[in-house]
Parts: C-alpha cells; structure tokens; sequence
C-alpha cells in the first residue's frame, strides 16, 4: 500500500512522518512491511488507507490538480472532509484512529457477514431484506446502480442472497468482513464517535464534501459530529453521491488510494456524455495522470 510513492516522493514521506507523529503508530512500517494480521486490525486499515489517500492527495495539490468536489466511500469521507479544510490535518488523523479504535472495541460480537448483490434495482434488494425472517439483515452499502450491499447476521445474508438470485440477480457475492457495519447494530460506536466529534474542532461551512449519509453536498448549517456519528450506524448512499457530483457538472473522477473500486462504480453509473476515470495508487498510475492532466 503505497510503498513505491513512498520511496520516491518526499511528499509522501513527508505525510507518513506527520501521521506517525500525530498517532504514535508507524503506519508506514505497517503499511509496507505488515505482518498481515497487524494490517487488517481495523484501526490500522483505516488509518493505513487513509494516510496513503492524503499522501497521493499531497502530490496532485503539488502539481496545481485540487477536486471542484469530492466524495468517499464510508472512511473515504473523512479524507475529503480533511482535504477540504472541515477537519485540520491534526484533527481529521486522530478521529480517524479513535473511530478505528471505536470500531474494534464497539463493534458487537456475533456472526455477522456482508454480500454484495448484483443486478438488482434498490427497491428490490430492500424488499428482498424484508421478507428475510431468520435474523437481521438490511442494505448497508448503496455502492453504484445495480450494486448493493447487504449486512447482517450470517444466517439472514445468505437467506437473503438466496432469495435475491430468486429475484433475478445476477450475481451474490460474500465479502470478507466481520462486522455488521452500516446498521443500526454499530449504535454503540455511533455514540462513542459522537463523544469524540463533540471534542474535536469543526470547520462548519459550505463544502465541496458530499456526504455519505444522503448524497446532498454539506452546508454551513450541517451539524457535522451528528451527521458523521450517523454515518457509521446506517447506509452508505454512494449512488446518490455519483449522482449528485454528476449533476453538477462533474465529468472526471479521480480515485486516490488502493484499488480501483470505486472507479468502478462511476463505470456502472453509465453517466451521459463523455467520462473520464482514473485511480491513482502507484507510482505509474499517477505519472500516467499527471502526464495527460498537467
């Protein structure tokens, strides 16, 4: 995870060492070297993706590149929110890691499991949920039209992917995760968080941010600590995010940080007119945009 920029740009270092200073966590060592088990720990990922994200961030603004607006999925909010000046640097890395912290600790034990289902519309998938009697499950993640993830307890995701394929997805896909996040079961780290954002300083205005929990760009009357508390308790609508970029005029999506998911939601989008994608995450990855956009 980010190892070559890493190595070949100060920039970057230079990011790593301010998270390392701010957390006391050598993230760069556990990004690059591991061991695994270190990495997948909830506050590492979180802070390890995050730190990578701002990092490639860093070198665009560099190079003249700033977003006109910006979206995350899930932890990739507080990035843009980060990005965009409603968190400073200081602030927006420690709430990263008390919320990675919060979600280790407070996320509640239990056989719980996430599935991706594709094909089907919202409506469908929610009404899928419904008729699930087995357990709890219901749909967590809004990713891009045709693709919905639902959570839950393990008996109820599988009852409702079953039920799904019945309904005619084309595809049902267990993802390998732990905890029913997105739901109303994370009620506990909601009002953990919200302790924490009560206590962090907020740069309340009218923002370039679009937020997760209703697709709307964020506004100077928003109360951000409640918004970001509710978030981690209920479902992500990336969609209506795309949607919402798109409609004001957006027509380049740049994706920062590892993989190239998200870029792959904005294809699903099937947006009029023409769209130009990339997903920055290497060293060749971000030479190759910076030669077309620089």
């Amino acid at each position: 995870m980010g190892k070559d920029l890493y190595e070949k740009y100060d920039e970057v270092k230079e990011i790593y060492n301010k998270v390392k200073e701010i957390t006391g966590i050598d993230i760069a060592k556990i990004s690059f070297e591991g061991p695994e088990e270190e990495l997948n720990k909830t506050q590492n990922t979180q802070l390890a993706v995050l730190t990578e994200s701002l990092a490639i961030l860093e070198i665009l603004k560099k190079n003249g590149i700033k977003a006109e607006m910006s979206a995350g999925l899930s932890l990739g909010e507080y990035t843009a929110l980060i990005e965009d000046g409603v968190f400073n640097l200081e602030d927006g890395v420690k709430l990263v890691q008390k919320r990675g912290e919060i979600m280790q600790k407070y996320t509640p034990s239990g056989n719980w499991k996430m599935a991706a289902i594709i094909g089907l519309d919202e409506k469908t998938v929610e009404d899928v949920c419904k008729k699930v009697d087995t357990g709890f499950v219901v749909p967590a993640n809004y990713n891009t039209i045709g693709q919905i993830v639902i959570s839950g307890e393990e008996e109820a995701v599988i009852k409702a992917g079953e039920l799904a394929k019945e309904a005619g997805a084309k595809k049902v896909a267990i993802l390998n995760t732990a905890g029913p996040f997105h739901t109303s079961k994370l009620s506990e780290c909601s009002a953990k968080l919200k302790e924490v954002l009560d206590n962090t300083t907020i740069n309340c205005k009218n923002s370039k941010v679009v937020k997760n929990i209703d697709g709307k760009l964020y506004n100077e009357n928003d109360n951000v600590a409640e918004v970001l508390a509710n978030h981690i308790m209920n479902p992500v609508k990336f969609t209506s995010c795309l949607q919402t970029m798109n409609d004001n005029g957006i027509d380049t999506f740049v994706e920062v940080g590892p993989g190239k998911t998200l870029s792959a939601f904005v294809k699903r989008m099937k947006f009029d007119g023409e769209i130009n994608i990339y997903s920055i995450n290497s060293c060749e990855s971000l030479e190759n945009f910076l030669s077309v956009n620089n």
